[in-house]
Order: C-alpha cells, then structure tokens, then sequence
C-alpha cells in the first residue's frame, strides 16, 4: 500500500487489486474496454492495438464514474488512459465546457489537445479548445464563445479567464490533473488548487503524477473523493543489455565531442537526446553540415512529417534522430543501437526512460551521457535510482578517428571492387597508366581524392588535443586555488543594482531590468520563474537573463522592447500562488495606488532584507541544471541588439 492511504485517501487493495488483475488478464485489446464505438474506430484507425498498463487499469475506473489516482511516468500512454473513456462519456449535443485538462506547459496543452482531437475525430460536433500562455486572448476568447467540450489549458491562463468570465465552470464533470508533479515543480501547484476549488463539486476527477510528493499527496485527499489508485511501477532499474558511459563536458565543444564518437563508434542508428525543440534543430542541422543523415523530432514536427522521419529511421535512409522527450514519446526502432544524451535529464526517470530506447529484446545497447563539471550531483542521483553505475569514458583522438576514417574507405573501395559493373572504368585507367609517367599509386590516390570531392580524408594530427578532465581534476582545482566550495551563505550582502548584466550569448542586445512581486518568503526558485516568463509572456528561455531571488521580491533582466501587452501578461503570471507583478525595477518606488502588494516594500536606500542574509542568484550557466522545458518562441528583434 502507498503513502497516499495513510493521508486519509481510499485505495484499491485486497479485493480490489484483485479485481484489477483479473481485469489486466481479461482486457487484451481495446474492444473489450466498452469504450464507445465512435472512440474504437478512431483508435483502430490510429493503429493501437494492445492498452499500455496505465490504460488497462485506468479505462474501467473512469469509465465505472470513480475517481482515481494514477501513477505512472511520461511515455506510459496516460493521455489516452483518461480520454479514452472521458470521451466515450460526454455529450457532445451540449456545447458546454464538460472536461478540464490541466497541462503544466503550452507544449503538453497543445499535444494533448491535438491527441484528443485525433482520438474523436468521428464524434459529432464535438470541440477541443487549448488554452495558453503568450496566445491571443482574442483568439481563445472566441473559441470558447463557440463553445468547446473539453478544454486543455495552463493554470495561469486559465485562471485569466475564469476570473474574466470567459471560461465558464458550472457543468464541468470531468477534470483531469495530468503532469500533477511537473506542476509542483514549476510553482503552478497553488493554481491548480485554486481551479479545483472553483469546479463544481459534483465531478469525477483524475490525478496523474510520476512521484508522489506530499503537496500532491495534499491535493488528492482534499480534492478527490475516495480516489481508487492506479499505480504502474516506475521503471528506475535500467536493462542489463545497456552498456552506460559517460563524459565530462569540458575542453571539447559538446558538439564536436559528439561528431567525434558519432564517427569513432560502431552504430546503426542513434537516438540524441536534448532539452529544447530549438536545440534539437540546432543540433541536427549542424550534425547535417557535418554529413551526417539526421534530423530533428520535436513538439512543432507536424504528425505526417514526423511518421516520414520514422519511417525513413526505420528503413534505414536515417541515422541520427536529435529528439526532445516530448517529441521520443512513443518511439520504439529496432534500428536504435545507441542513445547520446545531449543534456543530462532532470531526473533518473526520464533517464531511464531515454535509455530503454535501446537494448531491446536482448541486444546489446549503447547509452552515452554528456555531464557538465556542474552536473556531478545530477549524474550520482541517476546511479542511485537506478543502482548500477555509470562508467567515465575518454573521448576518442584525433589518431582515433584518423583511423576509423581509413578502415572506413578501405572498406569503401573494397565493397565497390565487389560490387563488379567497372568495366568501363578499367579501360578509362588503362589508357591513363598508357603514360609511363604515372605510377599506379599516384593515379589511385588522386582518384580517392577526387571521390572525396574536396573534403579531407584524415584530420591534422600535429594539433594539440583539449585536454579532457575528470571531476576529480575539477576538484583538485579547486583545492589547490584555495577556494573552498561556496555554501548559500558566501554571497554577500550587498545594495541591488537597477543595471542588467548583458546576455553571454548576445552582448550587444539591450537588456532591461525588471522587479517580481515574489522572492523566498513565497518559496519562489529560479525554474519556477523562468517558466512563468516562457510560457506565460512566449519568451525564449536564451533571452531571459540574470535573476537574482531577494527574501520579498526578486529581479529578472528581460530583452527591450518587450510589447505593452506581454509586460501585462506577465504582470498577472503567478509563480507560487502570486502574480508576478512585473515592473521596470528602479531605485525609487513607483506609485501605486494603496493596497498594492508591491507598496509595501521599497529597494532604495538599504539593502533589502535577505533571507539567511544572503541573496540567490541565477545565470545563464546554471540553467542547464534547471527542470525547465525551455519553450524557445520569442525572438526580439534584431536591431534591438545593435542598439
């Protein structure tokens, strides 16, 4: 039994679980799920054949009107365990909002939505309606007048336009938390609170979530009535077919790190795995300027052209996928013989669940992780979780590949020797070698070098090697420089300053320093902050700078020129249950009208209060480390930077 029981919330045990097995055993394809026949033909025309456990256990609760608990991680098919049924329940005559979804991103809103859509395409009448962050209100406005019966949304939108009326709750039957833990993780937790608080009483509810936090734990037994638990075992033990590496990023650009293993390792086809949809077009296109077969899988790839790029991974015209998770959901190619972990994941699940990508069916798989020296920490909670080590790796010389390189076109030359049909050819090197003058030798090699067609074969081995480091290098570092590693109580007290710091990646674009009605007497950390701003005001998370956390209010540096309209979107973002408040910071309060929230606090003169006398801070640098989708949308433009 979980946790969950002892906070006062019903599980299924004893009787019940017994029920479920037996349930597990019976229902072996969709059509014994009595799903409706309108639902059963959109999913066979789909292709699903055989329910994922999450769907097995989840479909019959839902649909016998209970409310439930569900466990499982990202990839486990829970969209299709709560729609399913959702949809075979609704009445689609009435155009009244009936099921609310909430999604913790604009990406899952979207996805979700467009699941669902696919999932009820022989429904009559029927509408789905996302709702978001940095999109026009007019635009959501106007779908919702139309009438929609199931809504996906944010929390902070959507709590934008129930406060405005647009969004109408009254007969909302069915409400679905999807990503619970995400949110929590993001600061929506509040706001999720606050919707269910303002949802009829009267609704079948469902809550899923990987972990269960004691915030979660919180929501169900207050908000869910006698859930029954669906839980699916996370997969934190990694198969025993995976050989795991990993490599220090430092000395080497990651990419050429990657270019070097791509060519020195000996692989059918390579799963790469990044954090944002902008890095995985990045990367591929570069792996692509670099002659490798490869290309790009995340949120934006339509669905006809992401099947293309499946179908041509699968027979073999494609080698190299640079995929976020979102977009790997569901991808399952036998072809796959190795996973690179570009960036190191933001927890051991979702690491485990990149991995299993490969080492299927008793092959032997190949797993890579890139790990920053910042990332140490990261990297030892994974071999914890999944309790097998991950060995160091030394990234290949340029002897290595030099040599890789040889054997390669060796192997080229002898295969199209085999391949025979050069008969032709050999009277053209007959009437060359007629020339005693030209020795066989001179003529092979200027003809490998013609196939080559300007690149060169082997790289300059007289160029020094970066050297490569290990953590413990790191550490050495460190001690013999007689820095200690800094604790939150090094920073010092000191006055804000009103200057932004310029962007690392863009010097010359204008930066603005802006104040936030949140700091960490809300509990408010840097993700959170940086989420509300990229999803709610559509900013690219590149172009979201320095943030420093102050006990009451915390400062974030945000391109000029930002548009009226985001700065008010912004204003009414919330991050721990509080909206942003978002202003220009100054030295001099503004005026506010009285009763401000904002009022009561004033930068100038003396340093603000700090928590444990201290400020937190946060740059570009350690968003690696952040459990942040990156939405990567909002491009300022470009003579803001060379103003």
């Amino acid at each position: 039994m979980s946790d969950l029981s002892n906070e006062g919330v019903v599980l299924s045990t004893g009787a019940d679980e017994s029920l479920l097995l037996k349930q597990d055993e019976q229902f072996d394809t969709f059509e014994t799920l009595n799903l409706a026949p309108e639902i059963l033909k959109a999913v066979s025309d789909l292709g699903y054949e055989t329910p994922t456990p999450i769907q097995l256990k989840s479909i019959p609760v839902i649909l016998d009107g209970e409310d439930m608990f569900g466990q499982a991680q990202t990839g486990t098919g829970k969209t299709a365990a709560f729609a399913l049924p959702v949809l075979s329940k609704i009445d689609t005559q009435s155009r009244a909002t009936q099921v609310l979804i909430l999604e913790p991103t604009r990406e899952l809103a979207l996805q979700v939505s467009e699941e669902i859509a696919k999932f009820a395409k022989y429904l009559e009448d029927f509408r789905v309606v996302p709702i978001y962050g940095g999109a026009s209100y007019e635009t959501q406005n106007r779908a919702l007048k139309h009438g929609a019966q199931v809504v996906v949304g944010t929390p902070g939108r959507l709590i934008d336009l129930i406060e405005r009326g647009t969004l109408q709750l009254g007969e909302v039957q069915y409400l679905v938390i999807d990503e619970a833990d995400e949110m929590l993780h993001m600061g929506f937790i509040d706001d999720v609170d606050w919707i269910l608080s303002n949802t009829p009483e009267e609704r079948q509810s469902a809550l899923f979530s990987a972990t269960m936090p004691p915030a979660i734990v919180k929501i169900a037994r207050e908000h869910l009535s006698n859930p029954v638990e669906v839980k699916i075992e996370a997969k934190t033990a990694t198969a025993t077919t995976v050989h795991q590496r990993y490599w220090v990023a430092s000395g080497f650009h990651k990419l050429d790190a990657m270019a070097r293993l791509l060519e020195v390792e000996s692989y059918d086809a390579v799963l790469i795995f990044v954090r944002t949809k902008t890095d995985a077009e990045d990367v591929s296109n570069k792996l692509m300027a670099r002659g490798f077969a490869c290309a790009a899988l995340h949120g934006d790839i339509p669905q006809r052209q992401r099947e293309k790029i499946v179908e041509r991974l699968k027979k073999g015209s494609l080698d190299l996928i640079v995929a976020t998770d979102v977009a790997a959901r569901g991808l399952d190619v036998d072809r796959i013989t190795h996973v690179i972990n570009y960036d190191i994941p933001y927890d051991a699940e979702s690491y485990v669940h990149r991995i299993g990508r490969t080492g299927r069916a008793g092959r032997q798989g190949e797993a890579i992780l890139f790990v920053s020296p910042k990332e140490r920490r990261a990297l030892r909670m994974i071999e914890r979780t999944t309790k097998q080590p991950i060995e160091p790796m030394v990234l290949p010389t340029i002897a290595d590949v030099n040599k890789v390189r040889l054997e390669n076109f060796k192997s080229e030359i002898l295969d199209t020797i085999a391949q025979g049909g050069l008969e032709s050819y050999e009277q053209l090197i007959s009437e060359l070698l007629s020339d005693d003058s030209l020795e066989p030798e001179t003529l092979a090699a200027a003809l490998a070098k013609l196939a080559k067609r300007g690149d060169e074969l082997l790289l300059d081995e007289s160029q020094p090697e970066p050297r490569q480091q290990s953590f413990n290098d790191f550490k050495e570092e460190r001690r013999s420089s007689g820095r200690a590693p800094r604790s939150h109580d090094d920073f010092p007290r000191r006055e804000v300053s009103s200057e932004p710091t310029p962007l690392h990646d863009f010097p010359d674009l204008k930066m603005v320093r802006f104040r936030v009605a949140v700091g960490h007497r809300d509990g408010a950390k840097p993700g959170q902050i940086v989420g509300a701003i990229a999803n709610e005001g559509n900013i690219e998370s590149k172009y979201i700078g320095e943030i420093s956390i102050f006990d009451t209010f915390s400062t974030v540096d945000l391109p000029d020129g930002m548009p009226k309209d985001t700065q008010e979107v912004l204003a009414r973002a919330r991050v721990c249950g509080r909206p942003l408040e978002l202003r220009v910071y100054t030295k001099e309060p503004p005026r506010r009208s009285e009763g401000s929230r904002s009022e009561r606090f004033h930068e100038g003169g003396r340093p603000p209060r700090f928590h444990k006398e201290r400020e937190g801070r946060f740059d570009r640098s350690d968003r690696r480390s952040l459990n942040f989708s990156g939405k990567e949308r909002f491009r300022p433009s470009r003579s803001s930077h060379h103003r």
